[in-house]
């Protein structure tokens, strides 16, 4: 074996990772004297909001922030401040105690320098409510603070608003806020002023949300409306340090989470944007100032502010109406790559190109005898298919015994919470199914060169052991091409599944044309960029409770990258 191969591949391997999680890309949290978007500023305003509990609850700790953020507004000098304000609310339900109280909405406007007729308006959005009481596993009743959800959303909105208004003189269109009252019981505030004050937004081209589902990590991109074209191509033109997944609002469909967006998503254009890490710090005490990450706020002001000063400042936004579209764009984000936005038209264009490069490759391996008939790599596909139904299980398994240790509610598939250990749970279940993948792997490869150690020629069991990483890479990829068919038909979304397929088949490609193996691990390298991050956002998303979806897709991942390893490490034939 080439001794440089191990290191180049391990280089690769932790390099991925530092890239993917941020390491060396995410924007580093600025101080309350820079001159851009400052995140020790916005921490500023959430110490003072998150002091006291303020939920629905709490009507004066509540009040008392509601001064504040009045306050604050008329500091950055807006035109006029509006409470609207809605008695008598009842909220749902909550372990046999109904909360009845007022809710109080905050508008206020900010319009053009220049007097600018019949002006569209950038709406910013967030909640000022905490989470009401809330039970958790083998704990007395908590309260949130609100220092993440919606002390972020808040606090985001203040310094974004401050930082565009150096810039006025050239805004062509205007800005309103909206901090609104009682989301957390189920939007009531928000659907108070859209059914009763529809007004309100009647010349909001653009509505920005901005929710925290946990206090750390990156701030995703995690929703936009219907007929998100021309939403997805501002964003992909203005943002910086761009984090999203359009598969992420199919996701976001089946949980059952909301926010205010979702209340008017349907008829104003719009992108929403959450921390989703953790889920054991969300609407709980640990929603606290201890706990705010301003690294996670830079975040949300590297992708915010540029957006909205390219709305403000371009005249194309003037018509309210600019952003509304009937088609929806494919997007996806791969770390120090950056941003692929297309539309569905032109990414069922790649996945052809894909699709027939593969199928190319394949045929030409099969004619030169690298892999066996079809029928083997089928068998292999079936083989791989099955064990990933029995990861899938296991993990379910896993998931069902942290939860019962914990004391938490189990949910198939659901989120689960109260589980304190589910990150160390998550990522030891995938340590430990790659070195199962490995350990079964070379088991197989040993016994195939065993099988050909009786032959003659020196080079027999380098040529058992080739067949068998080609073997089993193929078959990991044609079970990839299946999967990357039915789903991009059925969803129009593949990305978990088209990523490596299309990496690896490249890297062969290339591999092949220049007899250069450093393609391979580039390959590898790609394809974990992707993994580490994609994968790391489902399963904060999703929770401990989705483990074995996580940990099947992470295997079928495992399946192409230990035999594009092997082919890389295995000495040249002699």
């Amino acid at each position: 074996m080439n001794k440089t191969r191990p290191v180049i591949l391990a280089v690769a391997v932790v390099a991925a990772a530092l890239l993917a999680y941020g390491m060396f890309t995410l924007p580093k949290a600025q101080p309350a004297d820079a001159e851009g978007f400052s995140a020790a500023r916005v921490v500023e305003d959430i110490e003072v909001i998150s002091k006291e509990h303020h939920s629905v609850a709490h009507p004066q700790e509540r009040a008392n922030v509601r001064e504040y953020l009045v306050g604050r507004l008329h500091d950055l000098g807006a035109d006029t401040v509006k409470l609207y304000q809605y008695d008598s609310l009842v909220g749902p339900k909550n372990k046999h105690v109904v909360y009845t109280f007022d809710a109080v909405n905050i508008l206020a406007e900010f319009a053009p320098e220049k007097n600018v007729e019949d002006a569209s308006y950038l709406m910013f959005v967030a909640h000022y409510d905490s989470r009401y009481s809330q039970p958790m596993p083998k704990q007395d009743t908590v309260w949130s603070y609100g220092a993440a959800d919606d002390g972020y959303g808040v606090g985001v909105i203040l310094e974004t608003v401050s930082q565009a208004l150096k810039q006025r003189p050239d805004w062509k269109q205007g800005v309103k806020v909206l901090f609104t009252d009682a989301e957390e019981v189920g939007m009531m505030g928000m659907t108070a002023i859209w059914e009763n004050n529809r007004e309100v937004f009647d010349n909001v081209g653009l509505m920005i949300n901005i929710e925290a589902r946990g206090p750390w990590g990156p701030a995703l991109l995690f929703e936009t409306c219907p007929g998100n074209e021309k939403v997805m191509d501002l964003y992909a033109k203005a943002a910086d340090y761009k984090y999203t997944y359009s598969l992420t609002t199919v996701v976001y469909t089946f949980m059952p989470n909301f926010t205010d967006f979702t209340i008017v998503k349907d008829a104003i254009p719009g992108l929403n944007f959450s921390t989703i890490t953790d889920v054991n710090h969300y609407h709980t005490d640990k929603d606290c100032f201890e706990n705010v990450s301003a690294k996670s706020i830079q975040h949300y002001g590297a992708q915010v502010l540029p957006v909205a000063m390219e709305y403000l400042t371009n005249a194309e936004y003037s018509d309210k109406d600019f952003f509304r579209a009937e088609k929806d764009t494919v997007n996806f984000t791969v770390p120090a790559l950056g941003l692929l936005n297309v539309s569905k038209t032109v990414y069922l264009v790649i996945n052809i190109i894909i699709f027939l490069l593969f199928l190319i490759v394949f045929g030409l391996e099969s004619v030169r005898g690298r892999v066996k008939a079809a029928k083997g790599v089928f068998k292999v596909s079936v083989v791989i298919l099955g064990v990933a139904l029995g990861v899938l299980l296991l993990g379910e398994g896993i998931a069902y015994v942290c939860a019962a240790i914990a004391g938490a509610k189990f949910k198939l598939f659901g989120i689960v919470q109260g589980v304190q250990f589910d990150n160390a749970a998550m990522i030891a279940s995938v340590a430990l199914l790659f070195i199962c993948c490995v350990l079964v792997y070379l088991a197989g490869r040993k016994k195939a060169v065993r099988a050909a150690s009786g032959s003659m020629r020196a080079s027999a069991s380098v040529n058992a052991a080739s067949h068998y990483a080609y073997q089993y890479l193929y078959g990991a990829l044609a079970l990839m091409f299946v999967l990357s068919l039915a789903l991009v038909l059925a969803l129009g979304e593949n990305l978990m599944f088209l990523i490596p397929l299309a990496f690896a088949t490249f890297a062969m490609i290339l591999y092949h044309l220049t007899s250069l193996r450093i393609w391979l691990p580039v390959a590898i390298a790609l394809i974990l960029l992707h993994a580490f991050s994609f994968f790391f956002a489902l399963a904060m998303a999703l929770t401990i409770g989705a483990l074995g979806a996580v940990m099947m897709l992470v295997f079928l991942d495992f399946m192409v990258l230990i035999p594009l390893g092997d082919l890389y490490l295995m000495p040249s034939k002699k």
